[in-house]
């Protein structure tokens, strides 16, 4: 488990610098692009975005992926059993309980967890979870997202949420702003080699976007998996949650910049198998808890 904190922090680091390079890069293409004689302020303008992106991904990743989400604070009295939960696997776990919020969401049987570290976690659970999963399933569910919190994945997660997303909008920007031009800016020939890479840039932002998400491996789900079957010391309760989300069936409007964070993949379930899946199979998760 230390190893695997660890290495969550060192991938933090490590995507905030990834993600640094490719904004003062696409930062100095556009430069080369529109006005070479202005590099040096696109520059500047590219590191201040990717410092700002950075703190932002780092102080108020669990606020904007809770916006994107949108969850809302459960009622006074609504779900205790919820409550009951969470605080006894927090203690079991020995980190403090997350604030938890209610994802209005009757066809989902999802969850996830977000934030920078344990003591400021936040816990979504969505209303088609709560009715569906008997109080076993639930703590399974919770289990498994405590996990998450407690080894550090709710960071690089949420990190990932943000700043790859803010490489996408860049690229998104840049190519919008070449149809509205029309294509008819002068440019120099030199410049038309850089007009090309920074369309190839753009046009490679959600694959590349696909693949930082796929940094969260699936062996992280089976940790995950295995952690809280270790936290509630019954397998057979998330493996019977996973029996439910699997006969469910359906996929759910859910940005995909966030669907990485979920319990299980809401946009893949035809798909679980493939390639881009940031999840793993839920057969061959079910058949390692019953085996456990």
């Amino acid at each position: 488990m230390e190893e695997q904190i660890a290495a969550n922090k060192r991938n933090s680091f490590i995507l905030v610098g990834i993600v640094s390079i490719v904004l003062v890069g696409l930062g100095y293409v556009f430069a080369q692009i529109y006005d070479p004689s202005l590099i040096f302020l696109f520059l500047v303008i590219a590191v201040v975005l990717s410092t700002l992106c950075t703190i932002a991904s780092y102080w108020y990743s669990d606020k904007i992926v809770l916006s994107v989400t949108k969850t809302r604070e459960p009622k006074p009295l609504e779900n205790e059993h919820l409550s009951n939960v969470v605080e006894g696997l927090a203690i079991a776990a020995g980190i403090p309980a997350p604030r938890f919020v209610i994802i209005d969401d009757d066809v989902n049987l999802n969850a996830f967890a977000t934030g920078r570290d344990p003591e400021h976690a936040v816990l979504a659970v969505t209303s088609a979870l709560l009715k569906t999963m008997n109080r076993e399933e639930l703590e399974g569910v919770i289990a498994h997202e405590m996990s998450h919190i407690n080894n550090y994945d709710i960071r690089f997660a949420s990190m990932i949420a943000v700043l790859v997303g803010i490489i996408v909008i860049a690229s998104q920007i840049f190519l919008r702003s070449l149809w509205f031009s029309g294509g008819n800016r002068d440019r120099k020939d030199g410049n038309i080699i850089f007009l090309v890479i920074g369309i190839v840039l753009a046009i490679l932002a959600p694959i590349f976007t696909q693949l930082i998400q796929l940094a969260i491996s699936r062996q992280r789900e089976y940790l995950a998996d295995s952690s809280g079957a270790y936290l509630t010391r019954n397998p057979i309760g998330l493996a019977s949650a996973l029996e439910k989300i699997k006969d469910n069936n359906v996929n759910t409007k859910v940005n995909g910049a966030v669907s990485h964070l979920y319990f299980t993949n809401p946009l893949l379930f035809k798909n679980a198998n493939s390639l881009f899946a940031t999840h793993p199979p839920i057969d061959e998760r079910i058949k390692r808890l019953k085996e456990m």
